[in-house]
């Protein structure tokens, strides 16, 4: 029997065969742990995470809410960072989670502040 981790795995190596970050499209990566969501914008081309940003920083730390409203913020901090940067185009990688809950809270998000996937 499988777990639901190396579900997600198989999931994630599927995704990442068609899902790829270029110098004009950078990747945004998510990733949920049970208490915290991660985002980071790579470019794979160079193999470099361009930054990242997670419920831990600065800006979303210590804010009160449910997880969905902090995923919110951080999509809402990530698509600044984003345009900051000049980047105004990304390529979605939900990392083998499904779109659903704080994955598409954090999409919606970034994508209302101004960023295009």
């Amino acid at each position: 029997m499988r777990t639901k981790a190396e579900i997600r795995q198989w999931r994630k190596k599927r995704i990442r065969k068609k899902v790829v970050g270029t110098n004009e499209k950078p990747r945004l990566s998510v990733f949920r742990s049970a208490s915290h969501i991660y985002a980071q914008i790579v470019n794979d081309e160079q193999q470099k995470t361009l930054f990242a940003v997670s419920s831990l920083s600065t800006g979303v730390k210590g804010e009160e809410g449910s997880k969905t409203d902090i995923a919110k913020k951080v999509g809402d901090l990530v698509a600044k960072k984003c345009l900051e940067n000049d980047i105004k185009q990304v390529v979605f990688d939900r990392n083998g989670f499904v779109y659903h809950g704080r994955v598409k809270a954090l999409a919606d998000a970034a994508r209302e502040a101004g960023l295009e996937f």
